[in-house]
């Protein structure tokens, strides 16, 4: 873990711990906004998902890992060198279909369990980005909550502000001024 960055007078700190100066028109550092309290998970909780969470990150990177892949070849392989043994029966082909069944099924939810996990991670480092920036909508934080008909309004209204924004670049003027989305279509309600 990194340690935070000391202030000085010329730089401060954010919460990340990196040295940022400050403008120098503001004068004085900003004053920081009280974060909640992290909810704590029960032992038992966090023991279980630990476990789960530990396993399917392993599992995962064992199974994208080229050596695995090469482990699977080989087996198949295997396989097929011992067809002329067994002279391909319905026990040789069911060891294989069984096999390729389970470790499907069971990749299944382990891959699942990774990409909601990725997904989740993602989501909240961009929220993040926007509670940082000063010029973004928080009410955007939690989009992905909305129903179908907000999110294909708001995509609307930023796919109009992209329109006008390749307009102005177009007319050799800047990007920056093209508006804003209207709070009613940020809030959710309609026009």
């Amino acid at each position: 873990m990194r340690a935070p960055l000391k202030n000085s007078s010329k730089s401060g700190t954010r919460s990340s711990g990196v040295a940022r100066p400050f403008p120098k028109s503001a004068g004085k550092e900003p004053q920081k906004q009280e974060e909640p309290a992290p909810q704590q998970d029960s032992p038992e909780d966090s023991k279980e998902r630990g476990f789960f969470h530990r396993f399917a990150r392993i599992t995962a990177r064992a199974a994208g890992n080229p050596w695995t892949f090469n482990l699977a070849l080989a087996m198949i392989g295997t396989w097929l060198i011992t067809g002329p043994i067994f002279h391909y029966s319905d026990t040789w082909q069911l060891v294989i279909n069984t096999a390729t069944t389970i470790v499907t099924f069971l990749m299944v939810f382990l891959i699942q369990n990774t990409q909601n996990r990725d997904c989740e991670a993602i989501q909240l480092k961009l929220d993040e980005l926007i509670r940082a920036s000063q010029s973004a909508h928080n009410s955007v934080l939690d989009i992905e909550e909305l129903s179908e008909n907000e999110l294909d309004r708001l995509k609307a209204q930023y796919e109009c502000l992209a329109a006008k924004a390749r307009n102005n670049v177009r007319a050799g003027k800047s990007d920056l001024e093209c508006g804003e989305v209207p709070s009613q279509t940020l809030a959710g309600t309609p026009k």
